[in-house]
């Protein structure tokens, strides 16, 4: 009897433990699923936030396409780690939003807009914040074979112009204020700044080719208004030298 009881206690114990095995291996699929399912519903939400911010830009209709079938592969993504209804609806939405993107694209064929840059800075900031992540996900989806080489090329090519705009477009801006406050080695410092960044440029265009016979002109100018600043300079203490040579040997008056 003794060694039956001892034998049921151990078959319990062996009983636990492999419970406790399925239970933990269980709990272990199901948080490496929900980890799965949270990194693509992080990839949507950032697709999202994306698609928001581009109404800062002008319109671009083949971008809001790469990015709508971004979140849609994600979405489908999900759907196989999370097979709920909660999120075939998102795949049924965002499939909807991708065809009707697509017919918008072919009845109002692209045209680019000239892009203004605006006044405020905080507003320019986020420009360029959202012009930088289009291009890490551009790469990003060029690299995993989602998007071909030359739609790459020009969309990246597009995003890497503005940047250099914006650069451009605020050197020259703080130059010419600080030119108007009579900064004038400050100014130059800020156009000589923009000149290299257009020199070192890779692509050159009408725009980079515009601007570097503007900045020429503008350093010009200044140059030749620190000669003749120094010139006055120059003679102003030319000036007060020979004072102070009259004063020393001017007759000395008898009291």
């Amino acid at each position: 009897m003794i060694g039956i009881i001892v034998a049921l206690i151990v078959a319990l114990v062996v009983v636990v433990v492999v419970v406790n095995a399925i239970q933990q291996h269980k709990e272990k699929k199901e948080a490496e699923k929900r980890a799965a399912a949270g990194k693509q519903k992080a990839i949507i939400d950032e697709t999202e936030e994306l698609i928001l911010s581009m109404g800062n830009l002008p319109p671009n209709p083949p971008i809001i396409e790469i990015l709508n079938r971004r979140s849609l592969n994600a979405a489908k993504k999900m759907y196989q780690i999370l097979p709920m209804q909660m999120t075939k609806n998102r795949v049924n939405d965002l499939e909807s939003r991708l065809k009707a993107a697509a017919e918008l694209a072919q009845s109002n064929p692209f045209t680019e807009e000239k892009f203004i840059l605006p006044d405020n800075e905080q507003h320019l900031v986020a420009i360029l914040q959202t012009i930088k992540k289009l291009r890490i996900i551009l790469k990003s989806e060029q690299t995993k074979g989602k998007l071909d080489a030359q739609t790459f090329m020009q969309e990246d090519l597009r995003f890497d112009t503005m940047q250099l705009q914006i650069s451009i477009e605020s050197l020259i801006k703080r130059g010419t204020q600080a030119f108007d406050k009579e900064m004038i080695g400050s100014a130059r410092q800020y156009f000589e700044k923009a000149l290299t960044t257009l020199s070192n440029h890779a692509h050159k265009s009408e725009y980079t080719q515009a601007k570097e016979t503007e900045i020429h002109d503008k350093l010009e100018e200044i140059t030749a208004m620190l000669k003749s600043s120094n010139a006055e300079d120059r003679e102003k203490k030319a000036k007060s030298e020979e004072d102070d040579l009259d004063m020393l040997f001017q007759p000395k008056k008898k009291w």
